[in-house]
């Protein structure tokens, strides 16, 4: 069967209107590989609507050839279309070349689509090199405080990732004025600490330090005090008095 055929027959697979076939047509894609398949894959990934058959679609072209995938996924990093860039790097990740580093641009660590922003996060975090972790952990901190729970969620698990390295940024964070970027900080310090831990409860954790780090503390006690007065000088009685 010619290319044109092969890539015609999976993109009317991955048109069907019931989600459970063109997830069967993804995986059919990624069980037997073809380098036919890959633009079909990518395209699909900029709009498929459901959230399981993109994941499909993502372990499918993890299947294929890493460098085939990478030379037709990196152009959508840069589509006007958000489901395009936040799958682009969703798939990088899981393809996990260190050459792709550099593809995570800045742009997209601080899209305003979040979907895209927490893919970078995740792609960047994982394909980070060494030399450059303490500042890919310098500018996520920028998001620390913002967005949903899933977003911030999202945002320590990515120092997480990072590791030691983040470890400067989140100090800092931890001291800031702003007190959901402290608590957020505080928050991502412990599940650096303890990264099995779940999120909502090193939030709760990261809030009560936060509560008693501001708390009010009792007044000293100043030299014009008033301080006890010591009995006079045979007011005590000895024993037996």
């Amino acid at each position: 069967m010619a290319d044109g055929d092969i890539r015609a027959g999976l993109r009317a697979a991955l048109e069907r209107d019931d989600a459970s076939l063109r997830l069967r047509a993804a995986m059919d894609a990624g069980t037997r590989p073809n380098d036919a398949f890959i633009a079909v894959l990518v395209d699909r990934c900029a709009v498929e609507p459901d959230f399981f058959v993109r994941d499909m679609l993502t372990w499918a072209l993890t299947r294929h050839d890493p460098a085939l995938v990478i030379a037709a996924i990196l152009p959508e990093l840069g589509s006007p279309f958000p489901q395009a860039r936040s799958q682009g790097l969703h798939t990088l990740s899981k393809i996990g070349d260190p050459t792709t580093w550099a593809a995570i641009t800045p742009a997209l660590l601080h899209d305003e689509e979040t979907a895209v922003a927490r893919a970078a996060w995740r792609a960047a975090a994982g394909l980070v090199p060494d030399a450059e972790r303490a500042a890919l952990a310098d500018a996520l901190a920028h998001h620390l405080g913002q967005g949903d729970i899933e977003t911030r969620r999202s945002l320590s698990r990515a120092f997480v990732m990072i590791g030691e390295e983040a470890r400067a940024a989140i100090d800092a964070a931890a001291e800031s004025d702003d007190e959901a970027v402290r608590v957020h900080a505080l928050a991502t310090r412990a599940l650096m600490d303890d990264p099995d831990a779940g999120f909502e409860g090193a939030v709760d954790h990261a809030r009560r330090v936060n509560a008693q780090r501001n708390a009010p503390t009792g007044p000293a006690a100043g030299p014009d005090a008033e301080q006890p007065t010591p009995d006079a000088p045979g007011e005590t009685g000895a024993p037996g008095d």
